[in-house]
């Protein structure tokens, strides 16, 4: 039987940043396969580069050289205007420190993304309750931000991720300001999320206790990109 071509596909990426005169580089000949359906840890101590690679794969940062195709996109050629359309339509975004708005409440939170689609109010309303519906905040979608738990907040910015139903879900240290019941609370949600919708997950911790809970974990060093041992190569 064939094996299916990787969702996310990176070959020899390099990434370096200006500061005055220096360059400092960040990223050294990448070269990485994420299946769709995969749950991929990124870890690696500060400033290794796994936020920076994070960006890359999401096409909110560019890289310097190489190409990363994401299906049978070629992210990289696409202009800024197309970058930002395939972002919206394909990339669900979670953050260390969920991004709500605080005026409006957890509905119209999850709504926003929705607002660039064609959909009709009543279609965008429908859409963001079934999402909280799979979040398991349902009961709470008339609520504030600030009348929600920091573990119901980061659910609310789940179901907001997951809304425009995105090819996959990049998250950025998505426990990191949570405590540990919580954070549990948010693992088992992001892994239903693989197991049950099929979501393709890419996150990056330095929890070793998130990274746990994904099917493989890669480590960045200064740059390059590491097997863990004890884990499936990707």
């Amino acid at each position: 039987m064939s094996v299916p071509p990787p969702l996310v596909k990176i070959r020899d990426v390099s990434k370096s940043y200006r500061r005055g005169s220096q360059i400092l580089p960040v990223l050294q000949h990448i070269v990485l396969d994420i299946a769709e359906g995969a749950f991929l840890a990124l870890m690696g101590p500060s400033g290794s580069g796994k936020t920076t690679l994070l960006n890359l794969i999401a096409g909110i940062d560019r890289a310097d050289s190489g190409s990363i195709t994401v299906g049978d996109v070629d992210i990289m050629s696409l202009s800024e205007t197309d970058l930002a359309a395939w972002r919206s339509s394909s990339i669900g975004f979670i953050f260390q420190f969920y991004n709500l708005i605080p005026v409006l409440n957890a509905r119209e939170n999850v709504e926003l993304p929705l607002l660039l689609t064609g959909l009709s109010r009543k279609e965008r309303r429908e859409h963001a309750e079934t999402a909280l519906q799979v979040v398991n905040l349902a009961d709470r979608m008339d609520h504030y931000p600030s009348e929600l738990s920091g573990g119901q907040q980061q659910r609310v910015a789940i179901a907001r991720a997951v809304v425009t139903d995105p090819l996959m879900l990049v998250a950025d240290e998505p426990t990191g300001d949570l405590d540990r019941a919580s954070a549990k609370d948010i693992l088992d949600l992001m892994c239903r999320l693989n197991t049950e919708l099929g979501k393709t997950i890419i996150m990056v911790t330095h929890d070793p206790r998130a990274a746990e809970r994904a099917h493989i974990i890669r480590d960045l060093d200064k740059g390059v990109l590491n097997d863990v041992s004890g884990q499936t190569p990707l």
